[in-house]
């Protein structure tokens, strides 16, 4: 059989072909796996844009959300939450967020802003975390409260489940893992105050008075809700701090100074800083703790 310039041509054609067909199959095969490497990787540009109205929560959303969430905090640390005025920075970032966890306690600057964020972004879903907590009259602090935490953390929980349902597992494994590590710190504060139980400690602004409550403690504020006292009522909370061998006033790091030096004088106390907004939560809280029990020592 000889080969011909008609079969080499063939040949040709033939090798032609099977090139174009071979071109055609990877290009297929690369946008079939493109097409697949897009949906796997999805969820992970498109995170859950939350709002919280303090740094403590921030660390409560972050530990169950985990990368799937980015938290905005409305009120910075280290400025009051009882007078702060949100940013036009912040107001932007409202208007772009999908979730609103509130503390829901009666915090002035929620009271000021929570109708006025509504208005900003109708498509907000605002969050109560204080729904399943019995509040005391007067007293936002919720959150200065383990207990309370770990009921909020719940309404953190199922609400991002729900607008993050292809990670609903991975939240609930987060959710165990940190409710654990509070409860933990809950239990061992509750053996570390057992020997202090009915003990007064005195802070200047009344911020700890669920901590209080929590532990079967007693505090002593010099301020009423964030007004300052009648001089006679001021007198009548000096005389009881000196009567409880009061040792320490506690003052958060944006309160006025010189008033509480005036007081821890004619009690013959010392002044400690503690800081009810610190962002990491349960280290902050370990801590409030440690200065709490050595005022009560």
């Amino acid at each position: 059989m000889y080969w011909t310039q008609e079969m080499h041509t063939r040949l040709l054609w033939f090798s032609s072909l099977l090139e174009v067909f071979r071109l055609k199959m990877i290009k297929k095969v690369l946008v079939f796996l493109l097409f697949l490497f897009l949906i796997y990787f999805q969820g992970f540009s498109q995170d859950l844009k939350v709002l919280v109205s303090i740094p403590p929560q921030k660390e409560w959303v972050e530990s169950i959300g985990g990368s799937w969430v980015k938290v905005e905090v409305l009120i910075p640390q280290g400025m009051d939450p009882h007078t702060y005025e949100i940013t036009p920075r912040k107001l932007q970032e409202v208007k772009r967020a999908g979730v609103y966890f509130y503390l829901g306690s009666g915090l002035e600057f929620e009271v000021l802003w929570l109708n006025k964020i509504k208005k900003l972004n109708p498509q907000l879903e605002m969050v109560n975390c204080s729904k399943e907590i019995e509040l005391l009259k007067g007293d936002p602090h919720v959150w200065l409260s383990l207990k309370n935490a770990e009921k909020s953390l719940l309404v953190i929980k199922e609400t991002l489940k729900k607008h993050l349902l292809s990670f609903s597992g991975k939240i609930e494994e987060n959710y165990e893992i940190y409710q654990k590590k509070l409860k933990d710190l809950d239990q061992s504060i509750t053996e570390w105050t057992k020997p202090y139980r009915v003990k007064a400690f005195m802070c200047y602004h009344p911020s700890l008075g669920y901590f209080a409550r929590d532990y079967g403690l007693k505090q002593i504020a010099v301020e009423e809700g964030h007004k300052e006292p009648s001089p006679k009522t001021l007198m009548r909370k000096i005389e009881e701090a000196k009567k409880e061998n009061v040792k320490v006033i506690f003052l958060s790091p944006f309160e006025n100074r010189k008033k509480a030096e005036r007081i821890a004088k004619e009690i013959k106390a010392e002044i400690r800083i503690i800081d009810p907004l610190n962002e990491a939560y349960l280290l902050n809280m370990e801590k409030i703790a440690k200065e709490v029990i050595r005022a009560l020592q």
